[in-house]
């Protein structure tokens, strides 16, 4: 019974630093910092663009200092007396994608960034770096941020956009705030959108892990309209004006669905707690885009739209590699190269297997594994080779699973189990 007491002590110790830590170093605001990513293959420059904040932080308040995984970026705030890291988040970006596309080699062009941190109390550095796949520093900026800069603009009054809450658990503080925004979409169209925004909601939480920790989501829809209906297909000559100015053809792959206005996605969402987003196009072309910690964006009426958005989804919250390969060449061409081991929890190279899902093998499993078109074990847990877009030399863990195939009805287990992480990282103390 001591033993239990001093258990229960501990863990109240526990939760009370935590959140003094939050509140000795963070008002409770948001600061959002907007920069422009910018460069071709030879050289990347980070510019800052602008600071703006508004009342309300929709984050985590534990776990300050660290992340759940590497990703392709990092943003750092430091306390400039002790020299602490007081707050950081890992992300990627469409900048980084498009590095190692034939496009990058001929031309330089820039890209829009949007970082949320909490609002400091005092002055603080933020630094930010880019990184490769391979982990190499391409970029960095330290800036410093005053909170009583009079040029961070104040978002308090701004109008807000209609909005309505599909599922509420908690309050932001405790929460995982998920918005999922119309675009394409009229006004007339709104109650379309939102019978595809429980759409989505309703398929993401079918998925576990998903399903298990529903209680620790709020997920709200974003009545944005555009003016005109459906999104831009440039490879039929189709170009729309839409709220987030999306479209297809990123890249040159008719497939591949995104908008370069960050910026303009935040401030659509001023006065609105979220920490993730979800981006519904009004339109039955296949496709969509997810990346890590920026945003899904995928299409609301082609017969795919559940496992796609579930798949982007995937990426955007879950830090998920695709897990798919092609055997001809395509946009990700060079996206990941051998003799590294990737970031991404769900692919390997087999450089540092040992952080990945080694201890989930059963002790028998050959390394590789051999593929089996038995039905019952297509998500038996294996080292299989495909993955990452590249047919040799990059492996999987499972046959199937909904980040490799459309078929799929679930997440394999070491997705599963890499989703978990980072929904327990944001929702409990480590």
């Amino acid at each position: 019974m001591k033993y239990i007491f001093t258990l229960v002590l501990a863990l109240i110790a526990t939760i009370t630093a935590s959140a003094q830590a939050f509140d000795d170093y963070f008002s409770n605001r948001t600061l959002r910092i907007d920069y422009i990513f910018t460069g071709n293959v030879e050289q990347q420059m980070i510019a800052l663009d602008e600071l703006a904040s508004e009342e309300g932080w929709a984050g985590r308040r534990i776990n300050l200092d660290s992340v759940p995984v590497r990703g392709n970026g990092d943003v750092k705030v430091i306390d400039i007396e002790s020299g602490n890291t007081i707050y950081r988040t890992s992300f990627s970006s469409l900048f980084q994608e498009w590095l190692v596309t034939d496009e990058a080699t001929q031309v330089t062009k820039s890209f829009e960034a949007t970082f949320l941190v909490p609002f400091p109390k005092k002055d603080v550095f933020i630094e930010i770096t880019l990184l490769s796949n391979e982990g190499v520093k391409q970029a960095s900026m330290r800036h410093r941020v005053s909170p009583d800069d009079k040029l961070i603009r104040n978002m308090d009054k701004r109008e807000t956009a209609p909005y309505e809450y599909l599922l509420k658990s908690g309050s932001a503080e405790k929460c995982i705030d998920v918005a999922i925004i119309a675009e394409g979409y009229t006004e007339a169209e709104m109650d379309t959108f939102m019978k595809d925004a429980r759409t989505a909601c309703d398929e993401i939480f079918a998925y576990e892990p998903f399903a298990s920790h529903k209680d620790k989501f709020n997920v709200v829809a974003v009545k944005l309209a555009s003016k005109q209906s459906d999104v831009s297909v440039p490879q039929l000559n189709s170009w729309r004006e839409t709220a987030l100015n999306s479209n297809f053809h990123t890249f040159y792959s008719p497939r591949y669905l995104t908008t370069n206005s960050v910026h303009l996605i935040h401030d659509a969402l001023v006065g609105i707690d979220y920490e993730h987003l979800i981006i519904l196009a009004n339109t039955d072309t296949y496709g969509g885009g997810g990346i890590y910690n920026s945003y899904t964006l995928t299409t609301a009426h082609n017969p795919y739209f559940k496992p796609v958005v579930v798949h982007e989804f995937g990426h955007s919250f879950g830090a998920l590699a695709d897990e798919y390969f092609y055997e001809q060449e395509d946009h990700t061409e060079g996206t990941y190269k051998l003799g590294y081991e990737p970031w991404e929890q769900n692919i390997t190279t087999l450089v540092d297997f040992d952080s990945k899902w080694k201890d989930m093998l059963d002790k028998n499993t050959p390394i590789p594994t051999e593929p089996t078109d038995k039905r019952k074990e297509r998500y038996t847990i294996g080292v299989y080779e495909g993955g990452g877009y590249m047919t040799k030399g990059m492996y999987r863990p499972a046959v199937i699973c909904r980040m490799r195939d459309n078929v799929a009805t679930q997440f394999c287990d070491v997705c599963q189990r890499a989703i978990e992480r980072i929904i327990l990282y944001n929702t409990v103390e480590e």
